[in-house]
C-alpha cells in the first residue's frame, strides 16, 4: 500500500540483506545474552546507513523521514531490539541537528560519521517519566561552564555512547520553560553509567541508568538557548514516536510472516491448519490491521517531513495505533502456533515481548491519547 521510489527500494533491499545474513541467525542468542549489536552497527555503517540521515553539507546523505521509517520497519522485521538501537542513535542526534549552532554541527557531526559514534538522549528520571516538567537534574552556571548534578534512567545506549544529550533544569523558577539541553562527551568526569536494565523485551537494546556528579560542561555545549530544552524534547519525541510506529509495523510483519508459514506447514486433522476457516479469519484481521498501521505510519512520516502543523498529532496516532496493533497481532501469532508459540525455539514469543514495550516507551499510549485529543480540540 506504500509505494517506494527505486532508490528507496534499493536501500530497503540492502537493509534486508544485512539483517537476513548477519542479524537473523543470532537474534535468539542476543535476546538471551542482551549483547549490544556492535557488529550489526558496523555492517550498517559499511553500507552507508549510519550517515544516511545527516545533512549533506556535513558529510551525510540527507535522506528523508519516509526513508527513515522504511529502514526502521525493515530492521524490526528481523529484530526490534536492533531497530530500537538504530532509532536511539538517530533520535538522540535530533537536538544537534535541529537546534545546534553551526560550530557545534561542524565539530560533532563529522566526528560521529568518522568514528561510527553511538549517541544517547537522556530525558527520563525516576520521578519524571510522563511528567517531564518534574525533572530534578540541575544545571548551575559557573563561569564559562555549567555544572550538572542528578540521576537519569531508561537512557537508550546509556552505557555505550560517545556523546550524550542531557536534559537538566537550569532555570528552576521557570518550570517546564527552565529545562535546557547539554551535549556531554563520553569520559567527562562525574558522568557515569550505572545498571543496564534487564528488560522484558528489546533485551539487546542497551538501556541504562546515568548519574551526574558535578559534571562540568562548557557553556558552548548548551544546545539551543537556555530554557529551550522542553521544546527540543517535544520535537525530538515526535520523531521517536514515528520510529516506534515503524518498529510496530516491522515486528508485526515479521510475526505474521512466521505464523502464516507455520500454519501452512503444520498439519492437524489431515490438513494444514492454514486451511481452517478460524485460522484464515484471524490472519485476515491481522493483515488488515497491519496495513492500516503501515499507512498511518507513513502518512505521519510525510507530515513530519513537511513540517505540517498536524505532524505531532499524527505521530502520536501512529505510535498509539501501531503499538496496540503490534501487541494484539503478536498475541494472535503466538496463538496460531499453539503450544509451540510459547517456546523460545520459535521467535513469536520474543516478538510479543518486544511489542509490549512499544506501548510504553517514548510516551505511554495513554499520553498519546492526550496529545491526539489536544490536537483535535485545538
Amino acid at each position: 500500500m506504500v509505494q517506494f521510489t527505486q532508490e528507496q527500494e534499493m536501500i530497503r533491499q540492502t537493509v534486508n540483506r544485512i539483517c537476513r545474513e548477519k542479524l537473523a541467525p543470532k537474534v535468539g542468542e542476543v535476546d538471551r545474552t542482551c549483547e549490544f549489536p556492535w557488529d550489526i552497527i558496523q555492517e550498517f555503517a559499511g553500507a552507508g546507513l549510519r550517515r544516511m540521515f545527516f545533512p549533506v553539507q556535513y558529510g551525510g546523505l540527507g535522506r528523508d523521514l519516509v526513508t527513515n521509517a522504511m529502514v526502521v520497519e525493515e530492521i524490526a522485521k528481523f529484530n526490534t531490539a536492533t531497530a530500537h538501537t538504530f532509532c536511539g542513535i538517530a533520535n538522540s542526534r535530533n537536538p544537534l541537528l535541529l537546534t545546534g549552532t553551526e560550530e557545534q554541527k561542524r565539530k560533532y557531526i563529522p566526528m560521529l560519521i568518522r568514528e561510527n559514534g553511538v549517541t544517547c538522549l537522556s530525558i527520563t528520571e525516576p520521578n519524571a517519566g510522563s511528567d517531564v516538567a518534574s525533572m530534578e537534574t540541575r544545571a548551575v552556571k559557573d563561569g564559562d561552564h555549567y555544572v550538572l548534578n542528578g540521576r537519569k534512567c531508561f537512557a537508550t545506549n546509556g552505557s555505550v555512547a560517545l556523546l550524550y544529550f542531557i536534559f537538566a533544569v537550569s532555570l528552576p523558577e521557570e518550570g517546564a520553560h527552565g529545562i535546557s539541553c547539554f551535549l556531554v562527551e563520553k569520559g567527562t568526569p562525574g558522568l557515569n553509567a550505572g545498571r543496564v536494565e534487564d528488560k522484558l523485551g528489546l533485551r539487546a537494546s542497551n538501556v541504562a541508568e546515568l548519574t551526574l556528579e558535578d559534571v562540568r560542561v562548557p557553556a558552548e555545549n548548551l544546545i539551543g538557548k537556555e530554557g529551550e530544552g522542553f521544546k527540543i524534547c517535544m520535537v525530538t519525541l515526535d520523531k521517536a514516536r514515528l520510529d516506534a510506529a515503524a518498529m510496530g509495523v516491522g515486528l508485526a510483519q515479521g510475526a505474521l510472516d512466521y505464523a502464516v508459514a507455520y500454519a501452512k506447514s503444520r498439519v492437524q486433522f489431515k490438513q494444514p491448519v492454514a486451511q481452517f476457516q478460524g485460522m484464515q479469519f484471524m490472519f485476515a484481521d491481522m493483515a488488515t490491521h497491519l496495513e492500516a498501521a503501515r499507512s498511518l505510519t507513513y502518512e505521519a512520516a510525510r507530515r513530519l517531513e513537511a513540517n505540517d502543523g498536524s505532524a505531532s498529532m499524527f505521530c502520536a496516532m501512529a505510535k498509539l495505533f501501531s503499538s496496540d496493533m503490534a501487541m494484539k497481532l503478536t498475541v494472535d501469532a503466538v496463538q496460531a502456533l499453539g503450544g509451540y508459540g510459547v517456546l523460545r525455539d520459535h521467535p513469536v514469543e520474543r516478538i510479543m515481548r518486544d511489542a509490549k514495550i512499544l506501548q510504553i516507551f517514548d510516551g505511554t499510549n495513554q499520553i498519546q491519547r492526550l496529545i491526539i485529543a489536544r490536537g483535535i480540540l485545538r
